[in-house]
């Protein structure tokens, strides 16, 4: 079986030969690629080979450059220093990831994977606009304090100690989990944008709650679910029957 390394770091590159000469004696290694330049010259001079161990940042670039030219459709592994949440890009393209430093056992599972599906397939083996795009969004900056103007005065709210956003009378407040409520310039909609969406969630048209505003949900009627928040409101919070699988998914992670 043929692989491709592509690693611009000589002595992971190094490490990772060894690694994979130790589990799999018979594998050939067909190349060992450090920018996106030698890349894009060795797909267009070789035959793919049967699967790929890739860094993500190159000298010159990243390997999504070579893959937007050369799509791959061999079983590639990643290797990568990006945090858990960016991970999640690589899962949901069902695309092996080794964080590094690289740990014996876990390529040796990788491997074990690729044994299972050995050929090449006719079509893409993942999709790299989706890869990007969930890292791009994964590491994104967030809204992290939002201003409010009291009397003559104007005070920092650190997103960190805002329990929900709602709207009342066109305008828009922010309730701490001090029990303090302030009113920002911004609209619902231009905050929902700002917020990290695995802290905050729009349950509906009125109200964007954090995490752990929530405090217990009640089934409701034809689907739907009912909040009650901490701090207390006096008011029915419904989650429609719409989002309320999303919700849950978004409770779950």
């Amino acid at each position: 079986m043929k692989v491709l390394i592509i690693e611009d770091e000589r002595l992971a590159s190094e490490r990772l030969i060894e690694l994979l000469k130790e589990l799999k004696p018979e594998l050939e290694i067909v190349g060992t690629i450090r920018s996106v330049e030698a890349g894009l010259l060795w797909f267009e001079n070789n035959e793919p080979p049967n699967f790929i161990v890739s860094d993500i940042q190159l000298l010159d670039g990243t390997s999504f450059e070579i893959f937007e030219q050369h799509k791959p459709k061999c079983k590639v592994i990643f290797t990568t220093a990006y945090n858990q949440y960016a991970i999640k890009a690589f899962e949901v393209n069902s695309v092996d990831y080794l964080l590094k430093p690289i740990q014996r056992e876990k390529l040796a599972a990788a491997l074990e994977k690729i044994e299972e599906q050995p050929a090449i397939s006719t079509s893409p083996a993942f999709d790299l606009d989706q890869i990007k795009a969930l890292i791009n969004e994964q590491n994104k900056e967030y809204k992290s304090r939002f201003l409010t103007k009291i009397g003559q005065r104007i005070r920092a709210i650190p997103t960190e100690k805002i329990a929900y956003f709602y709207t009342h009378d066109k305008l828009t407040y922010i309730v701490t989990f001090e029990k303090q409520k302030y009113i920002i310039d911004n609209t619902l909609e231009e905050v929902d944008q700002m917020l990290n969406p695995k802290q905050f969630f729009r349950v509906n048209r009125k109200f964007l709650v954090h995490f752990d505003a929530v405090s217990d949900i009640h089934p409701y009627f034809k689907g739907r679910v009912k909040l009650s928040l901490s701090p207390e409101i006096d008011e029915d919070i419904v989650v429609s029957s719409e989002k309320t699988p999303l919700f849950k998914q978004w409770l779950d992670n």
